[in-house]
Parts: C-alpha cells; structure tokens; sequence
C-alpha cells in the first residue's frame, strides 16, 4: 500500500527547524513529494538529501532562497527527470520525475501569480506550457501521481472566503477553467476530493491575521493521478497538529497497483 505526503515546507531549513523530519520518520511513507526548498545544492545537509534512509532527488532554483522541488523515496527510481523541458521554468526549480516500475511519482510547485501583474502573466505561461506537458505524461499510459502546490482553489468549497477572491490569483477564472479542463478533458483525478467531500479542508493559511487559527484558509495543494491508481486511494490526512511551514502536509494511501 503505497503512502504518499505532499509538503510544501516553505523552506527546507526552517521546515526542519520547526521539526518536519522528526514527524517525517515516524509517517512510513513510501514517497514524499516537497516544494519550496528555498535552498540550493551546498545547503543541503546529509538530513535534507537522505532523512532516514531515504532516496532524495532535487531540482533547485537558479536563484537562490526561491523555490525548489524535490522527492523522496524508500527505494532507488529506475529514472529520475529534472525539469519538464521548459527553460524559463526549469530555471525556477518546479518539477521532479521519479519512476518506479510502472507508476511514476512526481513533485511540482507551479508559479503563484499573487505578487503582481508580471508574475501572473508567468503563471499563465506555465500553466499553457504545462498543461502540454501533463497531456503527454497521460499518454504515456503510465500510473501517474502528481503532488504538490498547484497554487489554484478549484472550486468554491477550496477556499473560506471565495467570494472576496474571485479577481484574486489563485482562484481566478481562468485558473479554475484550467484546473476543471485537467480533470474533465484531460482525465486526470483530483484524489483527495474524491476520498473527502467535506468542506474547510485547506492546506494553506496566510500569515496574515488570524488565518490559521480561525482555518481561514485555500485548498492548493493536490495529489492528481491517472485514473487507475486514483482508484485505488483509500485514506487522505491533511495533517495540522503540528506547523512546519504556511502549508500542512497531504497524506494519501493507495492500495497497491
């Protein structure tokens, strides 16, 4: 049975600092996708590259303190892809592919639009660049498992105020088109929503205010699957008992393929 946590650590150190890999060795989890390293390779220590035994695989962000993606995993990929071949993105930092047998587990932080007009015209470049991408990775026809922070609320239940955040990047229109056109034209699932219907489960809070303690919070972090492995998702856990970084982690078990 296949364990798999998504967690945008908002910093790989101050993750850590605040007890990330502790709580990482008692979870058993097969793979472990994690966003947002803000570091690069010389500050990596031997506890980010292999906690616990694990197999770590990076893709860090030319610029420095700015991004970062990276997998875990119990065992050694038979392939390990860094980048989705685009050159102004790759240089962000964004993805990791690791391939394992015939299911591949990948890690993705796609752009946020909500530091202005420059950025968001970015995020709409990468979305139109990526939605390629993830059209050719289904045909593959391989069991695909994609986690990380989409930096999209795709529905009205993903975010509490969603009234006030409908010109806001995160959940604008064309955002949300594109998250819907993934799931109903594309075919990939949205694992977590069909395992938890419920309203108020978030997974990012802003630092601002309240917002945590009230669960004011957005639903951007994802695992999207293939339809096959999708099935076979039986447990979800956004896990807040404890706060490594602005994001909690998302736990999903998968019945073995």
């Amino acid at each position: 049975m296949p364990k798999i946590i998504s967690a945008n650590l908002n910093g790989i150190r101050s993750a850590s600092s605040k007890g990330f890999f502790t709580w990482l060795a008692k979870q058993d989890a097969d793979f472990v996708c994690v966003q947002e390293l803000k570091a690069q390779a010389p500050d990596m220590t031997p506890e980010f590259l292999n906690p616990g035994g694990y197999h770590g695989h990076f893709h860090y962000a030319e610029k420095k303190g700015y991004s970062g993606t990276g997998v875990y995993s119990k065992i050694e990929p038979d392939r390990v892809v860094i980048g989705f071949g685009s050159p102004e993105f790759d240089a962000e930092g964004r993805y990791v592919r690791c391939d394992f047998g015939k299911l591949t587990v990948i890690s993705v932080y796609c752009p946020s639009g909500s530091s202005g007009p420059e950025r968001q015209e970015a995020k709409f470049r990468f979305m139109d660049l990526f939605m390629v991408h993830l059209q050719q990775l289904h045909a593959e026809g391989r069991e695909i498992v994609i986690c990380g922070d989409w930096n999209i609320a795709h529905k009205e239940i993903d975010l509490k105020n969603w009234k006030g955040n409908k010109k806001n990047s995160g959940f604008l229109p064309e955002e949300r088109e594109w998250m819907t056109r993934l799931f109903d034209e594309v075919g990939y699932v949205d694992v977590h929503r069909g395992l938890d219907p419920r309203e108020e489960q978030y997974t990012w809070w802003s630092n601002r205010g309240q917002a945590y303690a009230k669960n004011v919070g957005w639903r951007i972090d994802y695992h999207v699957a293939t339809p096959g492995i999708a099935a076979k998702a039986t447990t979800v856990a956004v896990y807040k008992e404890e706060k490594f970084s602005d994001h909690a982690p998302l736990t999903i078990e998968y019945d073995a393929l």
